[in-house]
This record gives structure tokens, C-alpha cells and sequence, in this order.
């Protein structure tokens, strides 16, 4: 039965995938339609995230008051309203607004899934479950990439907005999924009635307060932040960065699907060989592959170009399921209260998260290309690699 509940997990993260990734495919319409400059869509497209980032704490201590069941329905539908919004936006500020939503229901989700699987499985067995719930936000913007101008955009008669109803519909058909799993499921799942019947108290912001002056977890809510940076700079931003390059809408789109598949492979990998005695050494490698990635962009060659994808793709996904995984296995922190933790990490790694489109496209408007964006992503990742020595030499001290 547990397999049935990530099952439904891995449905609400698919939908949660395919509407983060459904504008980037869709900028030119869109900035035609609207008037929109680079920094107005930068600014759009990192717009969830500031609000996830006030928001992100407060689903944590949701999740652990009301459970998963609840608190998922909740968040699904909030990600359904937003793209249905997105869709008959009329200019810069009710497209803002809709996207905005999303970042209220996002931190539920993710938070949520987490969670969930924490309270579910345990052992080798977590950490593949985690890898595969992270394959559903991978496959969801494989799915929005690929397919909005092969196939969506022809068969709605290149209306944008129609595309943005039809990723709301599926939403709310995970929604449903969930509350059918989670009702029909849940209570034959060992743990899943524990995370469902409100059994943590209320720790609130003093049990933040403690969470976070665990040393080792102000490390990784740091490399939380580089990894959502890179992570959703780059996602946002890559198929306008192909296309720059001299790439049609459709390749743009196609190339920008490889990470997402080289990620969907990677998750289900990665996170279960991240076992403890080899965990740090799997994260450095993490961090240097996307900085490798970052410098690979950055040179013109169809040789180079499928390396720089391929590892970004081993990034995307693996990265964040590692810290996490990481983060809710640390010595110190009360299993109770993963999802005020999983709040936590995602409050401060969303700041990567707004930084990252943001960034991108100011640094676009300013120096006229691409290549300034890419060398701070490389910084970025160096620093991440010093923060993995730094993590390990704290977790074997605590220990």
C-alpha cells in the first residue's frame, strides 16, 4: 500500500513539475502577448519563489499538525489554481499574481512528499523512494518542454493559454488521485496514520530555533540555496539560452528536455547509493558536475553541448534528494518534526531559488548575453563543493 501512496506523491510532484517548466517553453508568446521585457519574465518566473520562501516554514508546521492527507490536498489544488490563472492573465501583474500562487502550495508539496516517505519507509528503501517521487517533477517538465511546440501549441492553434488550462487540468487530477490513495491506502500503511493525525506538537518558532542551530543544518540550508540557484536558473532559463545560441523553438525545447531525462535515471540511482558512509563523497561530486556543467554551457560546440546537459541532468534532481535525504537523517533531529525541517530547508533554499531566474535575466539585460550568468553559476558550485567537506567533517563530530 505504501507504493500505492507514492504513487500519488509522485503524480502531485509531476504536476508540480510540468507547471514550474510550462512558461519557460512558452517566453516569446507570452512577452509578444504581454509586452513583457527579460526582467519582467525573469522577474515572473521567480515570483513563486519569493512567496514560497514566507510560506515554506508555515506548510511545514501544517504538514506536521494536519498530515500528509490534508495538507497535500490542500497544496495540489493551490498548483492547479495557479496555472489556470496563469492562463487568462491579461498583463504583467495578474500574470505575476497567478504565479505567485503556485508558491503556496509548492512548499506543501514539497515539504509534504518528504515527509511522507520519512514516515513510510525506512532504510535502502528511502532513499529509492525519494529518488522516485523526484523523477515526477523531472518527467512533468520533460513533458511541458517537449511537447508545448510539437505538439500543444499546433493543436490549440498556437494559443499559450490553452496550454496553461490543459497543465491546470491535470493538476486537479492529481489532486483527486491523492485524496483517493491517501483515503483508500493510508490507513492499511504502517506510519502513514502516525504523520496523519496531528501527533507532533506544536513546536513552532521555538522548535525552528532549535532546528536551525544545529550546525550541520545551517550548512545545508547554505548549499540548499547554491543548489536551487543553479537548479532553477538554469531550468528556467535554458531554452531561451539554446535558442540565443541560434536553436529553434522546438530544438531549444528538445535539448532543454535531456537534463530532466539524464535526472529522472540519475534519481532513482543516486539517492539510494547515498547511504551515510558514502554520502559526502557522492555530494561533492554533485557539486562539481554542476559546476563542470555551468563552464560546459558556456562553449559553443554540438560535442560539448550534450556533456554540459548530461551533467546538469545528474544535478537537477540528485543534488536537492541528497541534501534532504541528508538533512531529516542528521543526528539531533526529532523524526516528528521532518516536515517543520523540510519547511525550513525550502524557505532558505528558495532564496537560490528567486536569485537564480532573476539573476539570470538581469545579468542577460546588462551584458547582452548568457556568459556572465553561467560564470556565477560556476562560483556557486565551487563554493557548494567546500560546503560538502565542511558538512561531513560536522556530521562525523556529532556522531
Amino acid at each position: 500500500m505504501r507504493w500505492l501512496l507514492l504513487f500519488g506523491l509522485w503524480f502531485a510532484y509531476f504536476s508540480f513539475g510540468a507547471i514550474i517548466a510550462s512558461i519557460a517553453p512558452l517566453v516569446e508568446p507570452i512577452q509578444a502577448d504581454l509586452a513583457l521585457s527579460y526582467s519582467a519574465m525573469g522577474s515572473i518566473m521567480g515570483a513563486w519563489q519569493l512567496v514560497y520562501i514566507g510560506a515554506a516554514i508555515p506548510a511545514g508546521m501544517l504538514l506536521d499538525r494536519l498530515g500528509g492527507r490534508f495538507a497535500l490536498f490542500i497544496g495540489i489544488s493551490l498548483i492547479a489554481a495557479s496555472a489556470v490563472g496563469r492562463a487568462f492573465a491579461t498583463d504583467y501583474w495578474t500574470l505575476l499574481a497567478s504565479v505567485m500562487l503556485f508558491g503556496m502550495g509548492g512548499p506543501i508539496i514539497s515539504s509534504g512528499a518528504p515527509k511522507t516517505v520519512a514516515d513510510i519507509f525506512e532504510g535502502s528503501d528511502r532513499g529509492l523512494a525519494m529518488g522516485i517521487y523526484m523523477t515526477g517533477p523531472t518527467l512533468g517538465g520533460v513533458a511541458a518542454l517537449t511537447l508545448t511546440h510539437s505538439v500543444l501549441m499546433p493543436a490549440f492553434d498556437d494559443d499559450w493559454r490553452s496550454v496553461l488550462l490543459l497543465w491546470g487540468a491535470m493538476a486537479a487530477l492529481a489532486m483527486a488521485t491523492w485524496v483517493t490513495l491517501a483515503t483508500l491506502a493510508g490507513p492499511r500503511t504502517p506510519g502513514f496514520l502516525r504523520s496523519d493525525d496531528g501527533s507532533a506538537s506544536p513546536g513552532g518558532l521555538s522548535e525552528v530555533g532549535r532546528i536551525i542551530r544545529l550546525p550541520a543544518v545551517k550548512v545545508i540550508l547554505a548549499m540548499g540555496v547554491g543548489a536551487f540557484l543553479i537548479n532553477h536558473g538554469l531550468s528556467n532559463w535554458l531554452p531561451e539560452l539554446l535558442r540565443s545560441g541560434g536553436m529553434s523553438s522546438t530544438a531549444a525545447g528538445n535539448w532543454a528536455a535531456l537534463p530532466m531525462l539524464v535526472g529522472a535515471i540519475g534519481s532513482l540511482i543516486i539517492p539510494r547509493l547515498a547511504t551515510p558512509d558514502r554520502r559526502y563523497r557522492i555530494l561533492l561530486g554533485l557539486c562539481l558536475s554542476a559546476g563542470a556543467a555551468s563552464l560546459a554551457l558556456l562553449v559553443v560546440d554540438p560535442l560539448v553541448l550534450p556533456v554540459a546537459l548530461v551533467l546538469q541532468g545528474l544535478v537537477r534532481a540528485s543534488l536537492m534528494t541528497v541534501l534532504i535525504l541528508t538533512l531529516v537523517e542528521l543526528p539531533g533531529l526529532d523524526a516528528r518534526y521532518a516536515g517543520t525541517a523540510s519547511g525550513l530547508f525550502f524557505t532558505a533554499a528558495e532564496v537560490g531559488g528567486v536569485l537564480g531566474p532573476l539573476g539570470l535575466g538581469f545579468l542577460y539585460d546588462v551584458t547582452g548575453g548568457f556568459s556572465a550568468g553561467l560564470y556565477a553559476l560556476t562560483a556557486v558550485a565551487a563554493a557548494m563543493a567546500l560546503g560538502t567537506a565542511r558538512l561531513s567533517r560536522l556530521v562525523k563530530r556529532a556522531d
